[in-house]
């Protein structure tokens, strides 16, 4: 029975959306598989790690009856991106099996019934509902997101806090040795609600944000949150645990105060990463008048030395960071400038914008 004929895009883009939560290996095998309905005139592809569900719509480019089936996504995928541009694919179902047509080619896949595909419950306990643009949401989590930890015994690390009070969407994220902070102003006001966004959620919600004006809503519920944009329409569930109090950490007196074009700064850390120590990535920032000086060595006793000329008068200072801690900041920044306030060598530095009270980035110190 002929299912569908499609052209390849309108059915390999909203495919694509999806398959990046699938596992490939799952103790559950219908949680590798993509379901695919249509429904009069639209035609949908949902994917699910039932912690996270991605569903995409296509509209358009597609002829057929309504059906639900579901299929290894990868697979599937794969012979799509194989198959040329503009080629008429043709989906066809027999015995419990996918056939997939285009051209001269032919691929037969198995199928699990649509049925039992787990489909995540919709919490409707609505808290609230942000709305913004996806170009804004995206550089909000831009600024934030390579702060989270990965794979921490503290779970509640593994994500990032977000959390709504008054006009202003806050996000946090930490890994224990650093934190970025980031905030935007809303039209509307809510009452404070706070909810911790599993990792993996926030990495496939910035792979498939565009920097467009296109509004996102993203919905706060009691135990889900939902984010649809576009064709695409996302439900994550939320991490249990608590936050620590992020506003502790961001320090109040650090009197070294230097304001460094980010480009340059950017460079020279980079070209002294080269020779860091491959385990501990460390550097030594020295501060005199007028000088920055970069330190890196490594366990072949090889050294590398930048000079940066910065507008700083004050103490001396020879404190030690996480190479790669600087570098994140420097490289998802899209400033001209950032401000850096040093305390002594035991105090965390704090990065921020000039004149911005909206990011600030917070890096604990380290023994060199």
């Amino acid at each position: 029975m002929q299912l569908l004929q499609a052209e390849r895009d309108a059915l390999l883009k909203p495919l694509a959306t999806v398959t990046g939560i699938v596992e490939r290996r799952h103790t559950l095998p219908i949680l590798s598989n993509v379901l695919i309905q249509k429904n009069g005139d639209r035609l949908s592809f949902t994917g699910t790690d039932l912690e996270i569900q991605i569903a995409s719509q296509q509209t358009e480019g597609f002829s057929g009856g309504d059906f639900a089936i579901t299929v290894s996504a990868k697979k599937f995928s794969d012979i799509l991106r194989a198959i040329p541009d503009k080629t008429v694919v043709s989906l066809e179902e027999a015995d419990g099996r996918l056939t997939v047509k285009a051209g001269k080619s032919r691929f037969s896949l198995q199928t699990l019934p649509a049925g039992d595909f787990p489909t995540l419950a919709v919490d409707t306990n609505l808290k609230a509902t942000v709305r913004m643009s996806q170009g804004q949401l995206k550089a909000l989590l831009g600024r934030v997101q390579y702060a989270m930890a990965h794979q921490d015994i503290r779970y509640y690390l593994n994500g990032l806090f977000v959390v709504t009070e008054g006009n202003h969407l806050k996000l946090v994220a930490t890994d224990g040795h650093r934190l970025a902070f980031a905030s935007a102003e809303l039209e509307t006001s809510f009452d404070k609600n706070e909810v911790i966004l599993p990792r993996k959620t926030i990495l496939e919600l910035y792979k498939l944000l565009q920097e467009v004006d296109d509004e996102v809503a993203v919905e706060i519920a009691g135990n889900q949150v939902k984010f649809t944009f576009g064709n695409v329409v996302i439900h994550s569930k939320v991490v249990d645990g608590k936050f620590p109090d992020y506003n502790r950490v961001i320090p109040q007196n650090n009197d070294k105060l230097l304001l460094i074009e980010r480009t340059g700064l950017l460079a020279a850390l980079q070209r002294a990463a080269i020779l860091s120590n491959e385990k501990f990535r460390g550097v030594r920032l020295v501060l005199t008048d007028g000088v920055l000086k970069i330190l890196c060595n490594n366990n072949e006793q090889e050294e590398a030395q930048e000079e940066v000329e910065v507008a700083y008068v004050g103490a001396p200072l020879d404190i030690g960071f996480n190479i790669q801690y600087l570098l994140d900041v420097l490289t998802n920044s899209s400033v001209e400038q950032l401000h850096f306030a040093f305390g002594d060598v035991n105090s965390s530095v704090l990065v921020s914008i000039p004149d911005n009270e909206n990011f600030k980035y917070i890096v604990m110190p380290m023994r060199i």
